[in-house]
């Protein structure tokens, strides 16, 4: 089994912050930039779970790098570089505690909540007589807000600009970017044979400017079906080919695991570890059409220090 890199402890030139997410570790310099380190750490139900993932954290730091270029025309972004396979170096923001999350299809926690009788989300209100995985007319936004701990909860647009999380001036910003990262994430998905289901992006605020920050298009952040096939199994009721994070939570739940107080987070034996890290690596291929290189793993830590070090230094001269 390939070594993985669960936690981190850099003491970087300049260090003024050091945050750790569910799977990003984030070192902030000089109060200006961010190093953002994404590790093999995988997480479900809002829980992190025990064991790393092989190259989990390459393929989304791949990934997330080649979506942010190709929509730096159309949303500026906060990524200067990638100077390791796991790291992206970029602009500190005052991030927006909120998420803004996108739906094409009814599916996942959204159809678990129609499905329970449930007809308004997000203060967006839903058609009657939807089915499982279901287009929507037009895709809808059900933001949540960012929790630092436990579970994000749902808010609505009007609930946002009352509660002055968020301006209203600065939502409509967020949510226009919204559509357009969306419209361009799924033209970029179906070229390769690939539905963009649904989504989260998140935003903070630079030299009074709403950008895109953290990581896009991420099988961690989004969840994508295969289009061959998809028309089909819809007719049938049956459940789609999906190429996301899903399939853990499904293997989860068979297990009895849903992250509720009191619940045993199952036992990941070296073959389930495997079977993730092949379909991330698998992801990775389909949705960037690249084959995936595996970047040397005897000194992860080692590694990215080197790396990080000489990005900062070319960055500060």
């Amino acid at each position: 089994m390939a070594n993985t890199l669960v936690t981190t402890d850099f003491h970087f030139p300049g260090q003024t912050a050091v945050y750790h997410g569910k799977v990003r570790d984030v070192y902030t310099i000089n109060d200006d930039l961010m190093v953002m380190i994404a590790t093999d750490r995988i997480s479900a139900f809002d829980v992190i779970l025990p064991e790393g993932i092989p190259y989990k954290g390459q393929v989304l730091n791949q990934i997330a790098a080649t979506f942010l270029d190709a929509t730096a025309d159309i949303v500026p972004n906060w990524k200067l570089a990638t100077p390791d396979p796991m790291v992206t170096v970029g602009y500190k923001c005052e991030g927006f505690r909120v998420e803004m999350i996108i739906r094409g299809y009814l599916t996942g926690s959204a159809w678990r909540e129609y499905q329970a009788g449930c007809r308004e989300l997000c203060g967006v209100k839903l058609p009657e007589g939807m089915r499982e995985n279901q287009r929507f007319p037009e895709p809808i936004i059900t933001p949540t807000t960012k929790a630092d701990a436990g579970h994000d909860e749902n808010i609505s647009r009007e609930e946002i600009i009352e509660q002055g999380i968020v301006s209203a001036e600065d939502y409509e910003v967020m949510e226009q970017y919204t559509r357009a990262l969306f419209k361009k994430g799924t033209e970029m998905a179906a070229e390769k044979g690939l539905i963009l289901v649904d989504t989260k992006y998140e935003f903070g605020k630079r030299d009074g400017k709403v950008i895109l920050i953290d990581e896009i298009h991420t099988p961690d952040s989004s969840r994508y079906f295969y289009a061959d096939g998809y028309e089909e199994r819809f007719e049938k009721g049956e459940p789609q080919r999906q190429l996301s994070k899903e399939f853990v939570r499904q293997w989860l739940i068979e297990h009895d695991f849903m992250g509720k107080a009191g619940q045993k987070v199952p036992e990941m034996t070296p073959e389930f570890i495997e079977s993730v890290s092949n379909r991330y690596i698998e992801l990775f291929e389909h949705i960037t059409g690249r084959e995936f290189v595996k970047a040397p793993e005897a000194d992860l830590a080692g590694r990215i220090e080197r790396n990080v070090l000489d990005c900062l230094d070319k960055l500060s001269h």
